[in-house]
């Protein structure tokens, strides 16, 4: 592709992503002069590509509005990470309820790609194997999605329809100040003025959405994804798990991480090694106990059950097995 050519599809797609561009904006994002700029909106022009002069102060180049483009063109590198990217959200959960919308996405990209490059993609999505199964946590809503992207990006109120774990429906409103996706879900943060607090609502148990007028202001320095976590490492299950454990924070978060325990650090003594081994108080909540005590084993550090009662049971039981199965002499074949 000869450089001018090059550089006619590179205006076509700066035109593309919407707005009025300027002339010496063009002219600059292409290492043009301005005459020059004018020319490719005229070979634009002579491909009925409807390329429309705004005059005035701010005004520039822009394209018709409601025009639809030419098929995608895209490199090698970029028809691939976009196919694989729809695959990789499918498998992860960062889909919308509209369960064919990836599917139907890569079709359409793979109809409008060169056969020689669609084929070299078929060859990888072809010979390309998982270790792990899709995941098949529930999905939100486009609609609902979109609505709440807004609200944060914008600062402004919504009113919300939501359905929490134990099926009660409930409206409220919500001043959200960011999304976070976590183990394939999609969850909305923010302040429920109606109560006062911060809130954490699931986004696959949104039903309705509706932006209100105002707006708010998110506090300084807040972290979406750490009250994210912080919130599912306390949220109530059947049994509440408190352990000390000798280590460094760092040894201890490989295997606890934020989103399953709260860990917290002892008083700081003067002129101490903030990265020596040092006694945590770690709490965590949960359902079942089975999974902790091979958790705790592979842990591998001194650590004490204060509570339940249960988990002291388990770790012996575990233990009792480990070392039967230390003594044991392997079958002969």
């Amino acid at each position: 592709m000869t450089r001018p050519v090059a550089r006619v599809l590179s205006l076509l797609e700066l035109l593309q992503s919407g707005g009025v561009r300027t002339v010496a904006e063009l002219a600059g994002r292409l290492d043009v002069d301005e005459r020059t700029v004018r020319r490719y909106v005229d070979h634009l022009l002579d491909l009925d590509v409807p390329v429309e002069s705004v005059r005035g102060r701010y005004g520039g180049y822009r394209l018709a509005p409601g025009y639809r483009l030419p098929p995608l063109m895209l490199s090698d590198d970029e028809a691939l990470a976009v196919l694989l990217g729809l695959i990789a959200g499918r498998r992860t959960g960062l889909a919308t309820t509209t369960g064919t919308a990836s599917d139907t996405a890569a079709a359409k990209i793979r109809r409008v790609l060169p056969e020689r490059l669609a084929r070299r993609l078929d060859a990888v999505l072809g010979t390309l194997a998982f270790t792990a199964q899709p995941g098949e946590t529930p999905a939100p809503d486009a609609a609902v999605l979109l609505s709440i992207a807004d609200a944060v990006r914008h600062r402004r109120p919504v009113w919300i329809r939501y359905t929490a774990r134990d099926g009660r429906r409930s409206e409220r409103t919500l001043h959200p100040f960011g999304l976070v996706t976590h183990s394939g879900r999609w969850y909305v943060t923010g302040a429920d003025p109606g109560i006062g607090q911060d809130r954490t609502f699931r986004l696959d148990r949104i039903t309705d959405t509706r932006t209100l007028p105002g707006s708010f202001e998110p506090p300084a320095g807040f972290d979406p994804a750490q009250h994210v976590l912080s919130g599912l490492a306390a949220t109530p299950y059947r049994y509440q798990v408190t352990l000390a454990i000798q280590g460094t924070i760092e040894q201890i978060r490989a295997r606890l991480p934020a989103s399953i325990a709260t860990v917290r650090e002892p008083p700081s003594e003067a002129g101490a090694d903030p990265q020596a081994e040092r006694w945590f108080r770690v709490e965590l909540q949960a359902e079942r106990l089975d999974w902790l005590p091979p958790l705790l084993a592979a842990l591998d550090l001194p650590f004490a059950v204060e509570r339940p009662d249960e988990l002291r049971d388990l770790i012996a039981a575990l233990a009792s097995r480990l070392a039967a199965s230390a003594r044991r002499e392997a079958p002969r074949q």
